[in-house]
């Protein structure tokens, strides 16, 4: 037995485990995907793996599944948090959204001296990564953190990660990555649009856990940048080699 729809759920998942769904969650189970008693959904809630469930009680404003059997263990992606100065809505969607689906575990939005967008939707940008993790299959969904300064985030920045920061100041700086690197905590660094200032280039250029990464001859816009220095990463570190 399999099930075509896949569920997040913020709720403990195992072996007869009763699954109490929210309005909205069965507004889309009953009314949209017009499931009825006896249906099956996939349901994840990024501790317990994946599980088969059934709906047990089916209504307009409410429900009830009953976990059957668990389909696919917990799959973590790698330690490797994604940090990006907002853009544009639809495009800042799009980044967390991508970056959900390539395996970042952790997305920071963060405020540079030239980021155009003072504000986000830290709600809004969460729901994103479930809904991304929700239709590629994964079991995990990365936090999306409130929107920080630059600054603040290297001040307090942990012991024994690398960084990784692409500029386009830097063409031709290939990064290189060591085998011997794989398993260690990493972070991507994408800058603006207008790129980084002089002060942010050259603090970062201090740092010793941060290396500078070029992604071509060509400016790449921030989403597209963001795209490329995840695949880059995983080709090399991640869990796609």
């Amino acid at each position: 037995m399999s099930a075509k729809i896949r569920l997040y759920v913020d709720q403990p998942l195992g072996q007869g485990q009763s699954v109490e769904l929210t309005r909205e969650q069965a507004r889309y189970l009953f009314g949209v995907m017009r499931l009825s008693v006896g249906g099956t959904v996939a349901l994840f809630n990024g501790e317990d793996g994946e599980w088969l469930a059934e709906v047990a009680e089916a209504g307009k404003r409410g429900g009830v599944l009953s976990c059957m059997e668990q389909i696919k263990p917990l799959q973590l992606p790698p330690d490797l948090w994604l940090l990006f100065a907002p853009i544009k809505k639809a495009r800042t969607d799009f980044i967390v959204e991508k970056a959900t689906e390539m395996g970042a575990a952790r997305i920071l939005p963060v405020q540079t001296e030239f980021t155009n967008s003072e504000r986000i939707r830290q709600d809004r940008l969460q729901a994103h990564a479930v809904e991304a993790a929700e239709q590629c299959g994964g079991t995990y969904v990365p936090e999306v953190a409130d929107l920080q300064r630059l600054e603040r985030v290297l001040d307090t920045w942990p012991e024994g990660r690398n960084l990784m920061f692409c500029d386009e100041a830097e063409v031709g700086s290939a990064l290189r990555l060591a085998a011997n690197e794989k398993g260690q905590p990493w972070a991507i660094l994408i800058g603006p649009e207008g790129g980084f200032s002089n002060k942010e280039r050259a603090r970062l250029n201090s740092l010793p856990y941060a290396h500078v990464a070029s992604l071509g001859p060509r400016i790449l816009r921030a989403d597209t940048a963001a795209v490329a220095a995840l695949t880059m990463w995983q080709q090399a570190l991640g869990d796609w080699s």
